[in-house]
């Protein structure tokens, strides 16, 4: 798949989208020169892409985070270092935007430029065994809420339904179908099916376009 310059993740609390920006940013550090990870979550800093600094620090991804997280501050404004999203188009960017359409207010104050420039793609992070997105109707309900909020359109969605360290190969064959359903009632396409790295052996062949992760050491949002 080609990555444009900025890709963000999206989507209700708990959908997992840090641990795919995560993985994402590490695997675009890969085959480019500068990579960086923004964690756009200023009202809830927690639990967020901090917890693998070593891990991104290790593979030459830079962190953008506001100062204050994983503190119980809540500071509603944009670290200046942010706009590096927007100013240095030589750097690729994984945004990690938070949760549900509370977290995507300030994704706003950069939607204008990211969408001016055209390069990027957004994804909407499903779950299915979340308590409020059990189904394609919620899920569309959130893309709606979120894109409004943002100011920007989704590209496709990504499936990540899982139940954490308990999540096996039956469970994301179970969830096979509500990813489609999710794409069709969102008119959306289905970029990728997100799944634990030690999954793969049993799952390839059978759910197209996987994504194999190394799962953050805590849970995540």
């Amino acid at each position: 798949m080609h990555f444009k310059r900025i890709t963000l993740l999206a989507g209700h609390y708990g959908s997992g989208k840090t641990n795919i920006a995560v993985n994402l940013a590490e695997l675009l550090s890969k085959t480019r020169d500068k990579v960086a990870i923004a964690d756009l979550d200023i009202v809830n800093p927690y639990y967020r892409t901090l917890d693998s600094r070593e891990r991104l620090e290790a593979a030459g991804v830079r962190m953008i985070v506001s100062r204050y997280a994983n503190t119980n501050l809540d500071i509603p404004a944009l670290p200046q270092e942010m706009y590096a999203v927007v100013d240095d188009r030589s750097l690729t960017c994984v945004i990690d935007v938070g949760g549900d359409d509370s977290g995507a207010v300030a994704l706003g104050r950069l939607s204008k430029r990211i969408a001016e420039e055209n390069d990027y793609d957004m994804f909407l992070v499903v779950n299915r065994f979340r308590p409020l997105t059990p189904d394609a109707e919620s899920v569309a309900e959130v893309r709606w809420e979120i894109e409004a909020a943002g100011g920007l359109r989704f590209t496709g969605i990504i499936n990540n339904s899982n139940l954490g360290r308990l999540t096996t190969a039956e469970t994301v064959l179970s969830s096979v179908d509500f990813g489609k359903a999710c794409a069709e009632a969102t008119g959306l396409p289905l970029i990728a099916t997100s799944i634990e790295a030690s999954l793969l052996e049993e799952l390839d062949g059978k759910v197209p376009d996987l994504f194999p992760m190394v799962l953050q050491k805590r849970p995540v949002d």
